[in-house]
């Protein structure tokens, strides 16, 4: 049966939704980690432990997931309006960024937009996806990578809600007081310092979480989680490392609210719900971790605005703001909260 389309007003747009990817089993673990190395091998050691890793989780739900956002986005923006198609596309693993421009040239899209799916954007983490976009033969002046969109109300909300649901999860006596650790990807010292501005990215949108589910100063802290296994110091704070030192100063309880995973993946469910639950347990605190925005409406919502934005307004139709600058520039902030 043929896909149904709504009739064609203007160029059909095509939207990717972009990620590093996932490894298909153990088997695969070993080709995947090389990719991600720009090509050199991971030690045996690495290999081995990150397939510890995914079979301990039962493997990696992140492209289901993806495919399911891009389903949910895709139904969102014809609901609004929009002519649109939306794919899945991963840097490190099939489908790639690559076939997913395929599935949308074939559905008769000649205008499309790239979103990372990391609202923090860094320069080298953006030259990738650009670089995979423009490879595939599209018109350059067709192809728009989205913004960095950290700072985006819409996005800022929905997490802010799922920490407040998040606190629900601990026991009841100890919630009022539990602290609220707010997790990024750790970076090495060496990417940090030559990219200050990403790291002013992941703490402004920590600020912005807090701020917007009422967390006072002092509740809630910025940490980083999941440092590599490249030689070189790494960002601290851990937010395993902070366990022990929360429980001496008196607390029972924590919630751990990751601000730049977007979907259930290893960085979720084993270094989260086992290593960092394991760790808060072992230093005598009850442990709780916000559910992942996977395809919570407010979270499809808050993509579908981020394409709006990064079209022009004559494009987007629910959209009076223009649209923000390419190559990282920010969307724009999340509006003042007393």
């Amino acid at each position: 049966m043929s896909r149904s389309r709504p009739a064609r007003t203007a160029a059909r747009l095509g939207v990717v939704l972009m990620s590093y990817g996932s490894p298909t089993g153990p088997a695969d673990m070993p080709r995947y980690l090389a990719a991600v190395r720009g090509g050199r091998p991971a030690p045996p050691e690495v290999v081995s432990e990150f397939v510890r890793r995914y079979e301990r989780i039962g493997g990696s739900p992140l492209i289901p997931i993806t495919r399911a956002q891009a389903a949910a986005l895709e139904r969102r923006l014809r609901d609004d309006g929009m002519d649109a198609s939306a794919a899945v596309g991963m840097r490190f693993s099939e489908p790639t960024i690559g076939q997913a421009l395929e599935e949308l040239a074939g559905l008769d899209c000649n205008e499309v937009v790239g979103i990372v799916m990391s609202p923090q954007h860094s320069e080298l983490l953006m030259r990738g996806y650009r670089e995979a976009l423009l490879a595939a033969g599209f018109d350059p002046a067709r192809v728009r990578v989205a913004p960095a969109w950290y700072r985006l109300p819409a996005f800022v909300d929905a997490v802010a809600e799922r920490i407040r649901s998040g606190f629900e999860d601990l026991p009841g006596d100890l919630r009022d007081r539990a602290p609220v650790l707010l997790t990024a990807h750790s970076l090495p010292r060496s990417v940090a310092e030559r990219e200050p501005g990403y790291v002013d990215q992941l703490r402004e949108t920590a600020e912005l979480v807090a701020g917007a589910a009422g967390l006072e100063d002092g509740r809630w802290r910025f940490c980083w989680q999941s440092a590599g296994h490249e030689p070189g110091a790494w960002m601290t704070p851990d937010f395993k490392d902070l366990m022990p030192e929360l429980h001496r100063a008196g607390h029972r309880a924590v919630l751990v609210a990751p601000i730049q995973f977007l979907a259930d993946h290893l960085e979720v469910l084993y270094d989260i719900d086992i290593g960092a639950r394991e760790q808060a347990e072992a230093a005598g605190m009850a442990f709780a971790r916000i559910e992942s925005l996977n395809v919570m409406p407010g979270f499809i919502a808050a993509l579908a605005e981020v394409v709006a934005l990064s079209l022009p307004t004559t494009r987007s139709p629910r959209s009076t703001t223009p649209a923000g600058g390419r190559d990282g520039h920010p969307l724009p902030a999340a509006r003042h909260r007393p």
